[in-house]
């Protein structure tokens, strides 16, 4: 019966299905295993120590009393245990715990590091300093600005959603051919008619287009246009086709200064202009021009044959006149590549700061120095640098009749009140000399007219400001009258950069030289890059200028050119460091158009400036294009470096112009919240017109 049971039992093992589940069991067992041993806490330090390998031992009673050191039991298994010999390094864990204990409680974690710690700023001596403060968000910064700071990641993401559909800008039109010389804020016909201003000065100051009337068209250029002559020769001579208005060429006093021969017009005035200059040189030799006179104004300057001739001695001349019955005076200068702008003497302060010219010249200007209490005088005396030189050429300093007798006595009486000093009378000319300090203002009898100007009175807000009849003091700090002299003072930082509002304090003049070294580096790059003494640059504006680094920078590297910084109204007032560097400057707001000729420059360049305006909020980036077009010779080219969120409506709008855009990274790489836009303004343009809003005359 027994031997039957055991044979039915063994029959039993044998069966199929008592294998597969005999199977089923060990495998189960074996995944069991592998699972409790490997989510021990300790278990990373079994996989990935160092220590020797692992020998397979019989389990035994003594090894568990005995009294030298041995290694953390492990889990206990049914077949065999696992021991190694320990090293002497490191020591050895805490003992892992059995099935039967409670489970032991986590690693302590790592002592935190503030991160804070290792963050300051690094102060003079170069060492790591905690002693800072962290300020606020400018809250005057746009929600694109700040996507900007950071790569503008967000607003590539937003691109990727929307399908990266941007939106497209309609080609702009050209305008009527009437409006080919068009300068749209002396220009403005309605507006002066609106102001009945008749004969008055006034009507030649600027008078820009309302709100909805500005200009939204291209400005043509004149029928068969040429591509300009390069400096030098184009101080000798310019095409006729350019500057298509001959007016002055009539006029039998120019005719000595300007004529037409063939297709060109010749200026063969350079002999006089050059023995003018010698004359005054004899007759003040410490003027020395290109040393301590570097910076000039020249009034109502005809064609600016005083301005060019000037240049040969490293004098810089700005040529001003207004657009009256010639027109066209400023525009032959800027033709021919002198530095030139509308302006005139009115009833506004003219957009230059105080002391900004070492040398103000008047031949045969025509300027009434002596009416309304001297304003005009007075203004050129706020403009006129310390111990400077006020020359004044023509027939009222030598003629005898009644009338001119009669103005020259008023000069004098004038000038003599206002502390000016004639330092020499001879034949057509005179010349005068202001005080270096006020020590003549306050000595003069009370009641003397015209008094000083108000302490509140700032002498460089010239912004839409009119005249006054006061004197400008002059600062006590001597500041002004204390530039070094050429070329040095193009570094030099000037001591009025400390009187600069600004946020800055006392590391102004490192600002001031970092500025100068950062230009340096970028137009060397552009210089080598994009081939820019290839170009015959000569009529160049920095749209927003700083302290000036980016025209220092271009005369360093001997570029051919002249620079006109313009001062945005919206930033710090630097107009002031810019002249005492010895560099040309003026105040402006972008939102209005620029007071100059059509097809003036061949190189704009913008630094930053729209995204600046686009945060005012005043104006469109269009407008500030379509007047940069407007000023824009055919041929000529933009270098615009701004932030990504602004950058792509710029070349949507360059296109729309009919410029050829091309972007770039700037130095700083493909992470920079920072872009470069470079655009070709074209040689032929679109025949289709657009009627023109208003008649111009």
């Amino acid at each position: 019966m027994n031997s039957v049971s055991m044979n039915t039992l063994t029959e039993a093992f044998r069966t199929p299905i008592f294998v597969k589940i005999t199977a089923f069991t060990i495998l189960f067992l074996s995944l069991f295993f592998l699972f409790d041993r490997f989510s021990s806490p300790y278990s990373s330090l079994l996989v990935f120590s160092s220590l020797p390998p692992l020998t397979r031992t019989t389990p035994s009673s003594s090894s568990s009393s005995s009294s030298s050191p041995s290694p953390p039991p492990l889990p206990p298994s049914t077949s065999s245990s696992y021991s190694y010999s320990p090293p002497p390094l490191p020591p050895p864990p805490p003992p892992l715990p059995t099935k039967a204990s409670s489970p032991p409680p986590p690693p302590p974690k790592p002592p935190r590091v503030d991160l804070m710690i290792r963050m300051g700023i690094v102060d003079e001596t170069g060492a790591m300093s905690l002693d800072f403060e962290i300020g606020e968000i400018d809250e005057s910064l746009t929600e694109e600005e700040l996507r900007g700071l950071s790569g503008g990641s967000e607003e590539k993401e937003k691109k990727k959603k929307d399908g990266g559909h941007r939106v497209k800008v309609d080609k702009y039109e050209v305008c009527e051919q009437s409006m080919s010389e068009y300068v749209p804020c002396l220009d403005n016909v309605d507006e002066i008619r609106r102001l009945n201003l008749g004969d008055s000065v006034e009507k030649y100051e600027r008078h820009c287009p309302e709100e909805g009337k500005a200009l939204d068209c291209l400005v043509p250029r004149p029928e068969g246009y040429l591509v300009k002559i390069p400096w030098p020769r184009s101080r000798d001579e310019v095409w006729l086709r350019n500057v298509p208005r001959t007016g002055l060429v009539g006029d039998k006093n120019s005719q000595k200064w300007i004529s037409i021969k063939k297709d060109k017009y010749v200026f063969p005035g350079g002999g006089r202009a050059e023995n003018h200059l010698n004359q005054i040189s004899k007759m003040i030799p410490d003027i020395a021009f290109g040393q301590k006179t570097r910076v000039a104004l020249d009034i109502d300057s005809g064609v600016a044959d005083f301005g060019a001739f000037l240049m040969q001695r490293n004098v810089i001349t700005l040529s001003i006149a207004r657009k009256d019955v010639h027109e066209n005076q400023i525009q032959f200068a800027l033709e021919r590549g002198v530095p030139a702008m509308l302006a005139t003497f009115a009833t506004r302060r003219l957009l230059y700061p105080s002391q900004a010219f070492d040398f103000i010249h008047c031949l045969g200007c025509g300027v009434s120095w002596t009416l309304d209490d001297g304003k005009l005088l007075l203004e050129a005396n706020r403009m006129l640098r310390a111990g400077g030189y006020f020359v004044l050429a023509g027939e009222q300093v030598y003629k005898h009749d009644e009338n001119l007798r009669k103005q020259w006595e008023e000069m004098e009486d004038l000038t003599t009140r206002i502390c000016w000093k004639l330092v020499k009378k001879k034949g057509y000319i005179a010349i005068w000399q202001k005080p270096l300090n006020n020590s003549c203002y306050l000595n003069r009898d009370n009641g003397l007219q015209p008094p000083l100007c108000d302490s509140n009175d700032d002498p460089d807000n010239v912004w839409y400001v009119n005249l006054k009849a006061c004197i400008t003091p002059l600062p006590e700090t001597g500041y002004g009258a204390n530039v070094t002299t050429w070329p040095a003072r193009l570094h030099y930082p000037p001591e009025r950069l400390q009187s600069i509002e600004m946020d800055a304090y006392k590391s102004r003049k490192e600002i001031f030289k970092a500025e100068s070294k950062y230009w340096n580096e970028i137009i060397t790059g552009y210089v080598n890059a994009f081939r820019w003494k290839g170009f015959k640059l000569r009529n160049v504006m920095d749209m927003r200028a700083g302290y000036g680094g980016f025209a220092a920078a271009l005369h360093d590297l001997q570029l051919d050119c002249w620079v006109m910084n313009v001062v945005p109204v919206d930033g710090f007032n630097t107009l002031p460091v810019i002249y005492d560097r010895g560099l040309l400057a003026v105040r402006h707001d972008w939102c209005q158009p620029f007071d100059s000729y059509p097809r003036t420059y061949d190189l704009l360049h913008a630094n930053g400036l729209f995204s600046v305006e686009k945060r005012r909020q005043k104006c469109d980036i269009s407008t500030i294009m379509l007047e940069m077009d407007r000023m824009l010779r055919p041929d000529g080219r933009v270098y615009i470096r701004d932030k990504v969120s602004v950058i792509d409506e710029v070349k949507e709008i360059a296109s729309a112009l009919g410029w050829v855009p091309a972007l770039h990274e700037t130095g700083e790489g493909p992470h920079s919240s920072w872009r470069m836009l470079l655009c070709d303004k074209q040689r032929k343009r679109r025949r289709k017109k657009k009627k023109a809003k208003s008649e111009i005359n």
